[in-house]
């Protein structure tokens, strides 16, 4: 690996942060917002909520967990030791690229077969999470092996979980923009044994 010069290294890091902000604004337009607002009501209504994903998407995925605690909901990240079973009146919130991984699809599986509600997001609607979601949402990324570069210019799936991230974000703006309770209040559940 080469080194350039700190003018050189300045150049490049501004150039490539472009691209991955260009990138997201574009799937942002091409996203599909009614699709994606038909989650809120199923989020607002469950019981409790679980998340699951592999790697950066399941870290995005308990980044929005995060934001879920802190309105107050009932949220658990699935593979922790004290994740209870899901069951009936809960909600699943998936996130698969491909949507074959096989232990997302796994816990879809058996979160269907509890009588819980999926939300799966992914980047295409023919898989078997998506064949086993409530509702689906599609980001127009690219998944981790299109190596082509005609979808994103980004490593692997770096554009699809940054949407992820941001989608997530996203709803969680707008939930609270509808629950209404002031940041200081949200504040309170934030953690404190940091």
């Amino acid at each position: 690996m080469s080194t350039s010069n700190p003018e050189q290294l300045s150049h490049d890091l501004r150039h490539h942060l472009q691209v991955i902000i260009t990138e997201n604004q574009q799937l942002a337009a091409k996203l599909d917002l009614t699709a994606a607002g038909a989650i809120i009501p199923l989020i607002q209504h469950a019981e409790r909520i679980f998340v699951v994903g592999a790697g950066r998407t399941g870290l995005a995925l308990k980044a929005a967990a995060m934001r879920l605690m802190h309105l107050g909901l009932t949220v658990f990240v699935v593979g922790e030791t004290t994740t209870p079973a899901i069951e009936a009146g809960d909600l699943l919130l998936a996130g698969s690229g491909s949507g074959t991984t096989s232990t997302i699809v796994k816990a879809a599986e058996k979160a269907k077969a509890a009588g819980a509600q999926i939300i799966a997001i992914s980047t295409t609607t023919d898989s078997p999470l998506a064949a086993l979601a409530t509702q689906l949402i599609v980001l127009p990324a690219a998944q981790k092996q299109d190596h082509g570069g005609t979808i994103s210019q980004q490593y692997a799936g770096s554009l699809f979980e940054q949407a992820v991230l941001l989608l997530t974000d996203a709803i969680f703006q707008t939930l609270w923009a509808l629950d209404g309770t002031p940041a200081e209040e949200l504040w309170k559940r934030h953690a404190n044994l940091e």
